[in-house]
């Protein structure tokens, strides 16, 4: 699909998973557990597994920070893989998020994006787990909402009515935001209920023909407006006008 940008004021971001490659994150925080179960488990496996967790721990309680939620999932890994209880790797888990990468596109893309919009955050992450992150992001964002902030976590469309308050108090409406964003699970979906039009950044490059990887698998009918590969691709379509 084409899609226009000179009517849009404002992008808001999911973080975990578009901004910052937090499946190398996940695989490599695993990786004691991983041997401590025997070493069989292989990548795509564990991100499945994690991403089961993840979904089940948000959707059953939304009050927990998601330090916490990290380190219940990795609990609930290691019973699952018949490790025994470590509460100390439990939360060094969660605090890993800290080490989690940048793509390497994502700083210099978001710097070229925010010459021309106001940039926002809105992830399921806690206010600690996001300032650990900022520095590798390269920019200001105009405002940061966090699933702390929000009292539930994506897909729940709270969250996006947060996002339409926050961006109404730049004097912007629905039809001046567009939503980037890499999970059509956490993101898109809502999104497309919250009638606010998004960009899918599949870095996954295929969707369900790769797998879905440390995201839910998004329910039938989920839209987007337009997909590239890369935040670089958005940055580049959007600095010549051929959107």
């Amino acid at each position: 699909m084409t899609m226009r940008f000179d009517d849009i004021r404002v992008l808001s971001f999911d973080c975990f998973g578009t901004l910052i490659d937090w499946e190398s994150g996940i695989w490599a925080a695993l990786a004691p557990l991983v041997a401590r179960a025997g070493g069989g488990i292989g990548r795509e496996a564990a991100l499945a597994a994690f991403a089961a967790a993840e979904t089940a721990a948000e959707a059953a309680d939304p009050a927990p920070l998601y330090a916490s939620v990290l380190a219940a999932v990795h609990a609930g890994l290691a019973h699952a893989w018949g490790v025994a209880a470590a509460p100390a790797a439990d939360r060094a888990f969660a605090a890993a998020i800290a080490d989690w990468p940048a793509f390497a596109d994502t700083a210099p893309a978001l710097r070229a994006l925010a010459a021309r919009y106001r940039l926002v955050i809105l992830s399921n992450v806690d206010r600690a787990g996001f300032a650990a992150t900022l520095p590798k992001l390269g920019v200001a964002f105009d405002a940061v909402l966090t699933a702390e902030d929000i009292g539930s976590y994506k897909p729940d469309p709270r969250n996006f009515a947060a996002l339409l308050d926050r961006v109404a108090g730049f004097g912007v409406g629905r039809d001046g935001l567009v939503h980037v964003a890499q999970s059509l699970f956490h993101d898109h979906g809502p999104a497309n209920r919250a009638g606010i039009a998004s960009v899918w950044i599949d870095r996954r490059a295929g969707g369900a023909a790769a797998g879905w990887g440390a995201t839910a698998q998004p329910p039938p009918g989920v839209r987007y407006d337009l997909r590239c590969a890369s935040l670089d691709e958005l940055a580049g379509l959007v600095g010549t006008g051929r959107n």
